[in-house]
């Protein structure tokens, strides 16, 4: 074999390396193509497991984020974020009040400080430890 002539040329082997490479091509193309479809249906199959109010504005936000891929992202937003509780929440955080069924503590104020329930319970734990050891 000389280092000009290139092997596999106008025999079987060569026709069918290039059928295996077009499919291979082929098959690489939908599997990005499917990806990208299922990530950018996340956002509607989201607002549909949670029952969202706002259904068809976030579908037709998907829709135009095929073009405007920013617009996809407020679709994310809009599916993935519960508008009214998070309202709530940033209403409670203004008022410096906190909801009881949140599971978050109200801070308490000790010796001109804020601090937290659970770090009032260490301090007694602490004081009580020292309580036991003198």
């Amino acid at each position: 074999m000389s280092l000009i002539s290139m092997p596999f040329v106008d025999s079987g082997v060569d026709t069918a390396l290039h059928v295996v490479a077009a499919v291979v091509l082929v098959g690489t193309i939908a599997a990005a193509a499917y990806g990208f479809w299922r990530i950018h249906e996340l956002p509607i199959q989201k607002a549909h497991s949670k029952e969202h109010h706002q259904i068809g504005l976030i579908t037709a936000l998907t829709w135009i984020g095929f073009i405007w891929h920013w617009v996809w992202v407020i679709a994310v937003v809009i599916a993935f974020i519960d508008g009214e509780q998070a309202l709530r929440r940033i209403r409670d955080i203004w008022k410096g009040t906190v909801e009881e069924n949140t599971g978050v503590s109200q801070p308490q104020l000790v010796s001109g400080q804020v601090v937290s329930e659970q770090e009032v319970s260490a301090e007694e734990v602490n004081n009580n430890k020292e309580a036991e050891h003198a």
